[in-house]
């Protein structure tokens, strides 16, 4: 989410027309701070309010509205995440990237576990325009929150701009990259690379790149007991100058996931020329397309059949390389930001409407 909120700023601010438009980022913590310049041509607001005293009275009330808070008015406010953020004369939008909080709460914390369940669906209908970051989020939110498909708008992240990797290391890995957490599915990945161990023992070392969970104590301590041990590596966190680095040595990214809203990990890969597995749930077939090998994802066997048959042929990886590469181009944060500029045009007219 982060990202995407930075991502999406920085490319309003680079396609922002010649007519006096301004992008104001909002910030609201007691201890962390949010950084003057983090997108150069934005203005920031840091206050320093505890952001879950902010968010109780915004989820609960509906109170204080952003221009109060601010210290300014504003034409359009978006929030980036399923809650309205109060406001009293400005247009309002949601930003929804998936349902998981509806489906697992008990993988959530905090306000998430004790607001997006009972208010998601309201907020949305009240709020004047929702964006949601691919199509399969859009029939979900139209067919789960009951809102109109004429009131959703589609706008997908773009790829990294990142170079294209044209040589595949010599002492590669498996990837996979994300927060480990349960709806990534880590067990059947795991069941499936111990099986490719048990046919390929020279397979490349399979690696788990991001924040590691406390639900996923129990699958890291699996990870050094036989026949994994010595083949994985958990490598935690990965900070974001260093994710250009670790895709690079991957000759191949599985993403097993039961749902992902959009599935950012492979578009990156697919931007660097890394082959990609991913299972045909959520987003991922609408992200991957025919560029990637999609299997399902309570399938541990056809998972290490995959992984077998993409390490073994040179061939079929540079297919997949190319194609990968064809299919990261549909994406560009330029599309995003034109998506969202309309989005907010749409907000206005509905705004509009709603207060005539």
């Amino acid at each position: 989410m982060g990202e995407y909120v930075h991502e999406l700023a920085r490319a309003l601010v680079a396609s922002a027309p010649a007519t006096g438009e301004t992008l104001t980022l909002f910030s609201s913590s007691w201890k962390d701070r949010l950084a003057p310049a983090v997108v150069p041509g934005a203005q920031s607001i840091d206050r320093r309010v505890p952001v879950r005293v902010l968010n109780a009275l915004w989820h609960r009330l509906g109170w204080p509205p952003i221009e109060t808070v601010a210290g300014q008015p504003f034409d359009v406010v978006q929030a980036a995440h399923p809650l309205l953020v109060p406001a009293r004369r400005a247009a309002q939008i949601v930003t929804i990237y998936d349902l998981d909080f509806l489906d697992h709460p008990e993988r959530t914390r905090a306000e998430i576990r004790r607001d997006y369940p009972r208010l998601a669906a309201s907020h949305a209908q009240r709020a004047d325009r929702v964006i949601v970051i691919s199509q399969y989020t859009a029939s979900a939110v139209e067919r789960r929150l009951g809102i109109p498909a004429s009131k959703i708008s589609i706008c997908s992240p773009g790829a990294p701009e990142w170079p294209r990797r044209d040589v595949e290391p010599q002492d590669g890995c498996v990837l996979f990259f994300g927060t480990l957490d349960g709806r990534k599915n880590l067990p059947t990945l795991l069941d499936a690379y111990a099986r490719l161990l048990s046919r390929v023992p020279t397979a490349p070392p399979l690696v788990l790149a991001g924040r590691v969970t406390p639900e996923a104590a129990p699958l890291v301590r699996r990870t050094t007991a036989p026949p994994l041990a010595g083949h994985v590596e958990v490598l935690g966190y990965v900070a974001p100058d260093r994710r250009v680095e670790l895709y690079r040595r991957a000759v191949v990214l599985v993403l097993p996931s039961h749902l992902e809203g959009f599935g950012m990990p492979a578009l990156e890969a697919m931007t660097c020329g890394v082959p990609v597995i991913a299972t045909d749930r959520g987003a991922l077939p609408e992200v991957v397309g025919s560029a990637g090998r999609l299997i399902d994802p309570d399938d541990p066997t056809a998972l290490a059949e995959a992984l077998q048959l993409v390490l073994a042929d040179a061939g079929l990886r540079r297919r997949m390389r190319e194609e990968g590469w064809q299919r990261a181009e549909r994406f560009r944060w330029a599309d995003t930001a034109r998506h969202a500029r309309e989005a907010f045009a749409l907000a206005l007219e509905a705004r509009g409407r709603r207060r005539g």
